[in-house]
């Protein structure tokens, strides 16, 4: 049976969409964040919406907005229409054109740079048109929701609760080395790690899975360094180490790569302290052939 035009139009999918990154995102405003569309025009396409249903989808609930009943059936029914969506986008890139294929990585901001570009080198060919987005790990997995990115690399995975439904692809992990100018190193009096008990550290942000885990590892030790800065971005916390402001850690697989380009010697190993790394994506398993190439490259060959 062929459906004909008054049966069809009752649907409007770009109304769907604005509801449903409004239902993701948990409001308005961060919608109009997302999809970059002022904030009444979002609220006058969900109305749209509505009135075509004839349901309410959202209630006010003090400041915020909560899903109704219906409004919980549509977001699910919307959730795997974009789900198929991408799906759809993701087979028809993969066929034969002639062109260059596209892939949007996007780089989570404490990645450090050398992992991001070993991770990214296998992709790195004719028939790829690269396009890198770096930003904060939140941020880039809202973005892989709407499908602005294919995939997010990032030293943490993508955990409970969040609103974006994505898979994390084990890419590896290895330990830490702590590396500082060559004229701190040489500062430091006693052995590793002891050395490092009340010397000044530059550390990545709080918010940070290698944060944490090095946190973890101090305490462990009853190590307690002096933390003179925090950065986010992992570049930047780099250079402030190789200008002898503190120690640092990095992943030990970019640790030769890390002391030639930034100048700076070797405090200590220490291999229990593991740096993980992960591709997140929307898919639970993989289907576009470069971010295949860039998880079994890294399995095979990075992280061995």
């Amino acid at each position: 049976m062929i459906l004909g035009p008054t049966l069809m139009e009752w649907l409007n999918y770009h109304h769907l969409l604005y509801f449903y990154v409004v239902a993701r995102e948990g409001g308005v405003a961060r919608a109009s964040k997302v999809l970059r569309v002022a904030p009444p025009t979002i609220s006058g396409q969900v109305r749209l919406l509505e009135e075509s249903l004839g349901e309410k989808l959202f209630e006010r609930e003090g400041r915020g907005l909560v899903l109704t009943e219906v409004g919980r059936t549509t977001f699910e029914y919307a959730e795997e229409i974009f789900s198929v969506g991408r799906e759809l986008m993701d087979t028809l890139r993969g066929r034969p054109t002639g062109k260059p294929q596209r892939l949007t990585v996007g780089v989570a901001d404490s990645l450090p740079k050398l992992v991001a570009f070993n991770l990214i080198r296998p992709a790195l060919d004719a028939t790829v048109r690269l396009v890198v987005r770096q930003g904060q790990h939140e941020r880039l997995l809202s973005e892989l929701g709407t499908g602005t990115v294919d995939v997010v690399l990032s030293d943490a995975p993508v955990s409970p609760p969040t609103r974006v439904k994505a898979f994390n692809h084990n890419l590896g992990e290895c330990g830490m080395t702590f590396v500082a100018s060559p004229r701190f190193a040489k500062a430091l009096k006693g052995n590793f790690p002891e050395c490092l008990d009340g010397a000044a550290f530059i550390a990545p942000s709080e918010a940070t899975g290698a944060r944490r885990a090095i946190d973890a590892w101090l305490d462990a030790h009853s190590i307690r360094p002096s933390i003179v800065a925090e950065f986010e971005d992992s570049a930047l916390l780099k250079v402030f180490g190789s200008e002898g402001l503190g120690f640092f850690a990095v992943p030990t697989v970019v640790e030769k790569d890390v002391c030639e380009q930034y100048n700076v010697s070797v405090i200590g190993r220490e291999p229990a302290l593991r740096a993980r790394f992960y591709a997140i994506t929307v898919e639970r398993r993989v289907k576009h052939p470069a971010v295949v190439s860039i998880c079994t490259t890294a399995k095979e060959r990075l992280f061995c």
